[in-house]
C-alpha cells in the first residue's frame, strides 16, 4: 500500500550497504569479524561504558546481564509493572522473583518513590526500565541501591542517546541492556547489547552469549549457556547506525516536537512529557485518551488502521500476564496507573523515517477520529 504509514521504519541511508557488503565480499558473516567488536566498542564508548557484549536481542541481553548477577533461588529485583514481560522473563529464569512497582503518570517511567517500600531482606537489585525514550529518576534508585547494596540493571532499549542530568542512559548502572531491533533508534534487524561496567561482569556475558565455552578447553563445559551471538553482518549496520545517533536523536526530537504542536489543542489526549532533568528521545510517540473519552486505545487503533495508518498498544502491566499470574505471581496485586494507560494509550508512527507530511496526516486522521467517537 503506497499511502501507509507504518508505526516504524528505520533509517538506513549511511554506510550501512557499504558495511554489509565488505563482511560478504571478505566472508567474514557470522559473529566473528571485525564490525562485532567495532560495534561493541562503538557503543560502549558512546555510552560511557567501558565493555560491551553483543548478543542477538535485546531480551537475551536482559537474560545474560541478569545471570551475571550472584543470584540465588527466592532472591528479589524490583522493577515495574509498565513494561515488556522479557523483564520479567530475565529475573525469573534466573532464579529470581520479580516485585513490581507502579509506573508515574505523566512520563509512564517506573514510580520510583515506591522502591523504597518494595526493598525486603532478600532483594538484590533493581530494574529501571526507560519507556518510550523518558529516562527514569536514577537518582533515587541510585541512592537507594547504595543504601541497601543492591545492584542496578537498566533496560536501556526504548533510550538510544537519551540523557540523565546530562549523562546518558545505559551508563548509569552496573549493567544495562539494549535492543537494536527494527523499530529501534539504533538498529541492526534483531540484536542487542549488554553494557558493563565490571571486568568479570563482562567476561562472563561474553561465555553465557558463547555456550560457556571455556578458555582453556573448547568443547569441555562446565556451566550451560546459549548461542546469542550478534553476525558480523547484523553489527555492520549497527556500527553504520552508531556514526548517526547525533543526527537520529535530532531527527526524534524535531519529529516529536511536530507531533505537540500539531495535537496541542486536542484536550482528550495526553501527551508525552519532557522533565527538566531529563533529555527524551521519544523513541515512540505515546498518547493516552483521556478517562471519560469514550473510545479506549483499541477502538482508536482500529478506526486509523482502516485509514493505513499504524499504531502500537501500550504495554499490558505484568500482573495482568496470564502466564505469570499461573506461576502464582502478583496474586491480587493491582498498580492503577499501569492498568490505564495500558488500555487508554497508544503510540502514533515514529520511525525515523517518517516525513512531516506523513505526520501531518497522521493527525488530521487522529483529529477525525477524535472527532467522531460515535
Amino acid at each position: 500500500m503506497a499511502d501507509f504509514i507504518p508505526v516504524s521504519e528505520p533509517a538506513l541511508d549511511g554506510n550501512e550497504e557499504s558495511y554489509v557488503l565488505d563482511c560478504i565480499r571478505t566472508g567474514w558473516i557470522s559473529s566473528e569479524g571485525r564490525y562485532v567488536k567495532e560495534f561493541e566498542a562503538a557503543w560502549a564508548a558512546y555510552c560511557g561504558m567501558p565493555y560491551g557484549i553483543a548478543v542477538n536481542s535485546g531480551t537475551t541481553a536482559l537474560h545474560i546481564a541478569m545471570k551475571c548477577l550472584p543470584l540465588e533461588p527466592g532472591d528479589e529485583v524490583i522493577l515495574p509493572s509498565f513494561t515488556i514481560i522479557s523483564c520479567a522473563s530475565a529475573i525469573i529464569e534466573a532464579g529470581a522473583k520479580p516485585v513490581l512497582v507502579d509506573c508515574e503518570p505523566d512520563t509512564w517511567a517506573m514510580k520510583v518513590a515506591d522502591i523504597e517500600a518494595k526493598v525486603t531482606g532478600r532483594t538484590r537489585a533493581i530494574m529501571p526500565v526507560h519507556i518510550y525514550g523518558h529516562p527514569v529518576d536514577m537518582d533515587v534508585v541510585r541512592d537507594c541501591a547504595e543504601r541497601h547494596d543492591l545492584f542496578i540493571v537498566e533496560d536501556a532499549a526504548e533510550v538510544h542517546g537519551a540523557k540523565y542530568k546530562g549523562q546518558l542512559c545505559g551508563g548509569l548502572s552496573d549493567l544495562s541492556a539494549f535492543s537494536f531491533y527494527a523499530n529501534k533508534i539504533i538498529s541492526t534487524g534483531e540484536g542487542g547489547m549488554v553494557l558493563a561496567r565490571d571486568p568479570e561482569m563482562a567476561e562472563r556475558a561474553r561465555s553465557l552469549r558463547n555456550l560457556c565455552f571455556r578458555r582453556d578447553r573448547r568443547f569441555l563445559h562446565t556451566e550451560i549457556g546459549q548461542a546469542s551471538r550478534l553476525t558480523n553482518l547484523q553489527a555492520a549496520v549497527g556500527l553504520a547506525q552508531v556514526e548517526r545517533i547525533g543526527d537520529f536523536v535530532e531527527k526524534k526530537r524535531a519529529m516529536a516536537h511536530y507531533y505537540n504542536e500539531r495535537l496541542a489543542d486536542v484536550q482528550c489526549l495526553q501527551l508525552p512529557v519532557e522533565k527538566d532533568w531529563a533529555e527524551n528521545v521519544y523513541w515512540m510517540y505515546g498518547v493516552v485518551l483521556a478517562d471519560d473519552f469514550p473510545l479506549d486505545a483499541a477502538e482508536v487503533s482500529r478506526r486509523l488502521r482502516s485509514l493505513d495508518i499504524e499504531t502500537r498498544p501500550f504495554f499490558l502491566g505484568l500482573h495482568e500476564q496470564p502466564v505469570l499470574r499461573d506461576m502464582g505471581l502478583f496474586i491480587d496485586e493491582s498498580y492503577p496507573v499501569t492498568e490505564r494507560i495500558a488500555r487508554r494509550g497508544f503510540y502514533l508512527p515514529s520511525g525515523l523515517a517518517i516525513t512531516e507530511a506523513q505526520q501531518d496526516r497522521v493527525c488530521t486522521a487522529l483529529q477525525e477520529v477524535l472527532r467522531q467517537p460515535g
